[in-house]
């Protein structure tokens, strides 16, 4: 007899999805970043790429800044990274730990066992040289001195000189003058000259003679002997040497003072303006006004070609700038957008009566970045369009009646670069020069940008940018901008609408992003979770795309010519971080990038872990760059850490558990996370305390120093293996070598719980409840590793416990993680207060940047990274689905704030991907669609269901589980 209850529950399912496919689809015409405003600064800007070429875009109105990157442009060049005879250091620096002596142990190693930096060898004579030329002066310093013709500068500049025009990427000897006035009553008296910190080395004068000199980023307090001044006006001339990195007086203006000796300056906050008051004081309580001395001071530059500072990583560099340059008209209705449904962006304003239209794309099929320029009148379209560089020695010129060309030579290195700027204009006239190309009175006019260098891999320099950037110039030229778009959007759309996601529209929906930003802490607005969400697919598409490199710390987009971190992949979290969502939120294709570097560092690494450690396999420390250095770097209390790889290769795993793509592991995957292995096997030593094997010397992460034995190495290890030893099984191989990590996992030091309930960070039970470190390094097991579950439900409350002493405030990419740390623990609630953290203003009240975002939700350290876009996206989907143990556990930390929703596209392990809704916090019912075939295990609350699928096959269950 049939059941009269199927058919109502057909319908029923078949509502569902129509509920489901109509919400999806409204809340996927609301994804828009849009602004009232052209950006102000490059945090405002909108980012477009197509994982090689990047560009943010200004959106100014009488001049449009684009700002544009190509992937392959850092400094430095293919060399030897690791220090021959470290090996020699290896056991002597272990035996210092174990005996106690960390000081000794961090000194020895900075010594001998650090990463070989590029021009180690010859820059201490090279650089003494030069100081002696900087310093055979002739009368700069004297205040008879005619400075008239030198240009000015406000100081100070606490970003460093480089934030200054005519400062960009400045290494070098640069003069200072200004003057000041000694009152009558300070006559005979002995001066404090404060002028903070300055970068690196700086001469001081007073009136011809030198007061003080000091090197390093200590703040300068000079003494000025009365002898050296007068009443009335005095020369303050200061000579700063800088070598590297930010340069001049970087400290706040409170800090440049002069006044008597014997007095204490003083800065309160005053008055109902809480502008600030800086005063003196000295014992007897006598005030006195100081001299300030921030304010317009003339310069000259001496020299900007100091010899190469020795780095221990290569930085990825900006390219250049299009500026496009518009009459000068009274607009209004002003917007400006970026569409992530169409990866577009978008200028649109009116002036005398004409709509203008400006439409910005990077495009991956054509390799190009374009800007359309369009009016809804006849003839309305004039514009001049020049190309500028930050790289010293860049040049223009013609190449034909429609294309100008950027060339360029990174200074500290040995890639070049050209750039291509190609005009396609209706009506009007075009004139191209040396300097820039002209459109005047067009109907319409496109330009595509192209740019390449000469890198082909991390040990072949022999590309020819020239050729590439004619060759795509070519193929673009006979086709219609309509034609470019329409490619550029199907080629995109391929991607991003794998996915979808519906949380509701809140009041604010309808604002400008900027004002939802300010106004998201107070005022629900769950569609900006889904425009943040997918705002970080967004950027992953446009950063990372098969047969280019992987985001970087900044993903692709980068302005300075000495970025934060050197833009590098820094591997300790934050380039794993970047690929957190790119399986559940079905980017897997994105990842093709990730394991192109791990196949290149798989091979680097093997010289490190030979020459450092004597073994076998392959390692990576916390840092590599464009050629693919493993060694430790920076400092020998942070540096030295052994995981990297290690961590790596959990990505590797989890790719196979997603996908199940067995050619993948095989080929790939398996002999990359044996090598990894075989290392650690060699390298694991004996504690003599209590008999565990343990990772020495190591170091958590960027905590704690150089030390024996930390947590996260221990979670690590044991997953590296554990993945190892089930590879082996389903590849059918290497069942000795399994055996052999069998062994040795279980001989791992354990974790631990410490006196305070916590779980402890390192072997010694010596955590720190005030502690608030950035980074939470032996949460690592809770997430994104398997090492402690609820099945282990102590080491669980453990870790809870810990998070709970090191709070819910941190770095941008810091809060990203503790989103998915709490969602992993099933408290949503928690983990949402997290993402509203995660989703605050970064530079607003105080003018002090914090953890958050800016304008354009780049992801703020500060300053900005861009791996909080990508750990946030990902937490989110760790609270509605989550599948790292033995089954699919659906809404698993749905916080309360996010009571109704749906969602489409999103992946689990085992090869399936699914799409439900929820109402008031329940499950209403979904699908579930099936990659491969096999038994899908789904949870929900207390109730479990085995649904046998077939490949290719969809299975809809309703709010029970139910099949339907």
């Amino acid at each position: 007899m049939k059941n009269p209850t199927l058919p109502a529950l057909k319908y029923l399912i078949i509502a569902i999805i129509l509920v489901l496919s109509t919400h999806l689809a409204q809340a996927q015409s609301d994804l828009k970043l849009w602004y009232r405003q052209p950006a102000q600064k490059w945090t405002d800007a909108l980012p477009i790429g197509n994982g090689r070429l990047g560009a943010m875009i200004f959106g100014g109105v009488e001049e449009d800044r684009i700002q544009f990157n190509e992937q392959t442009l850092w400094t430095g060049g293919p060399r030897a990274y690791e220090r021959q005879g470290a090996v020699k250091y290896l056991q002597p620096i272990r035996q210092l730990l174990f005996d106690g002596k960390q000081a000794e142990a961090e000194a020895l190693a900075e010594k001998h066992f650090m990463g070989m930096k590029c021009n180690e060898i010859t820059y201490a004579a090279d650089s003494a040289r030069w100081v002696k030329m900087m310093r055979n002066i002739k009368g700069i310093q004297s205040a008879g001195f005619d400075d008239d013709t030198w240009k000015s500068i406000r100081l100070p500049t606490s970003q460093g000189w480089e934030t200054t025009p005519g400062f960009e990427g400045l290494d070098g000897a640069v003069w200072f003058r200004t003057a000041f006035e000694v009152p009558v009553d300070w006559k005979g008296k002995n001066l404090v000259l404060s002028l903070g910190r300055i970068r690196d080395l700086d001469f001081t004068y007073i009136n011809g003679t030198q007061i003080g000199t000091t090197t390093g980023t200590a703040y300068r307090k000079y003494i000025i002997p009365a002898k050296e001044l007068h009443t009335g006006t005095n020369l303050l001339a200061i000579q700063v040497l800088n070598f590297n990195d930010k340069g001049g007086l970087t400290s706040p203006e409170k800090e440049m003072l002069i006044y008597p000796e014997g007095f204490e300056a003083t800065t309160l906050k005053g008055g109902i303006t809480s502008s600030e008051i800086t005063t003196a004081v000295d014992k007897g309580g006598t005030i006195v006004t100081p001299i300030k001395l921030n304010g317009t001071w003339k310069y000259r530059i001496q020299d900007d070609n100091p010899p190469a500072y020795p780095h221990y990583n290569a930085d990825y560099q900006p390219f250049g700038d299009l500026y496009l340059q518009f009459p000068n008209q009274t607009i209004s209705e002003y917007k400006r957008d970026l569409d992530i449904t169409t990866a577009t962006a978008h200028v649109t304003y009116t002036a005398n009566g004409v709509n203008y239209t400006r439409e910005y794309l990077a495009s991956a099929p054509g390799q190009i970045i374009a800007i359309h320029l369009t009016a809804n009148n006849p003839g309305s379209i004039t514009v001049k369009a020049l190309m500028k560089s930050l790289h010293k020695k860049f040049i223009t010129r013609k190449i034909d009646d429609n294309t100008l060309a950027l060339s360029l030579k990174v200074q500290d290195g040995v890639l070049s670069g050209v750039s291509y700027l190609h005009v396609q204009a209706v009506g009007g006239k075009v004139l191209v020069t040396t300097k820039n190309i002209k459109v005047t009175g067009a109907n319409e006019a496109t330009f595509y940008l192209t740019a390449a260098t000469n890198f082909k891999n991390y040990h072949d320099v022999s590309g020819n940018p020239e050729a590439i950037c004619k060759k795509q110039i070519v193929v673009i030229a006979h086709k219609g901008y309509p034609a470019i778009k329409a490619d550029h959007i199907k080629d995109y759309q391929k991607y991003f609408k794998t996915f979808s996601l519906d949380l509701g529209k809140g009041i604010n929906a309808d604002l400008p992003t900027d004002e939802r930003l300010l106004k998201f802490r107070d005022t629900p607005d769950p569609s900006f979770i889904t425009l943040y969400t997918q705002y970080g697919r967004y950027l992953l598409i446009s950063s990372s795309r098969a047969g280019n490199g992987p985001a970087n710390l900044q993903g692709l987009w980068n302005d300075l010519l000495t970025p934060p971190w050197g833009s590098k992949f820094t591997t300790n979290i934050n380039l794993q971080m970047n690929y957190w969502p790119a399986e559940v939120l079905n980017l897997s294709v994105c990842s093709e990038p990730f394991f192109s570097i791990v196949d290149d560092l798989a091979k680097t690494g093997k010289q490190t872990a030979k020459e450092h450690y004597g073994a076998p396999g392959w390692v990576l420390h916390h840092n590599t760059d464009l050629w693919r250095g493993t060694a430790p770097v920076n400092a020998s209390n942070h540096g030295i850490w052994v995981s990297g790889g290690a961590w790596l290769c959990h990505q590797l795993w989890e790719h196979y558990l997603y996908t199940k793509d067995k050619s993948f592991l095989q080929n790939r995957a398996y002999p990359e996370m044996k090598g990894a292995a075989e290392f650690f096997v060699h390298f694991l030593v004996k504690d003599p305390k209590t008999g565990y094997l343990i990772s020495s010397p190591s170091n958590s992460p960027e905590h704690g120093g150089l030390v024996a034995g930390p947590a996260m190495d221990h979670q690590i290890i044991r997953d590296l293996f554990k993945n190892c030893i089930a590879a082996s099984t389903v590849l059918g191989v290497d069942k000795d070598f399994a055996d052999t990590l069998k062994a040795k996992y279980d001989q791992i030091a354990p974790n631990r719980i410490g006196k305070y309930n916590q779980l402890q960070e390192w072997m010694e039970d010596k955590d720190d409840t005030t502690d608030t470190h950035r980074h939470v390094s032996h949460m690592w097991g809770v997430f994104p590793g398997t090492d402690i579950t609820w099945e282990t439900p102590d080491l669980m409350h453990a870790a809870e416990k810990s998070m709970l002493y090191r709070g819910d405030e941190g770095t941008g990419w810091s809060i990203a993680w503790k989103v998915n740390i709490w969602a992993r623990m099933k408290q949503g609630d928690h983990a949402y207060l997290m993402f509203t953290k995660l989703l605050s203003p970064a530079d607003v009240s105080s003018g002090k940047e914090k953890g958050g975002v800016y304008h354009n939700l780049f992801d703020a350290h500060p300053p900005f990274q861009i791996d909080g876009n990508f750990g946030g996206a990902a937490g989110l989907s760790e609270m509605l689905l989550q599948s790292q143990d033995d089954d699919i556990e659906l809404l698993p930390a749905l916080p309360s704030a996010l009571e109704q929703g749906s969602i489409k596209g999103i992946c689990a392990r085992g090869g399936f991907e699914l799409n439900f809704n929820w109402q008031k916090g329940q499950l209403q019912g979904g699908q579930v669609l099936s990659k491969i075939g096999g038994v899908c295990r789904l949870r929900y609350h207390d109730k479990t269901v085995n649904i046998n699928t077939q490949k290719g096959g969809s299975y809809q269950f309703n709010a029970d589980l139910e099949q339907l």
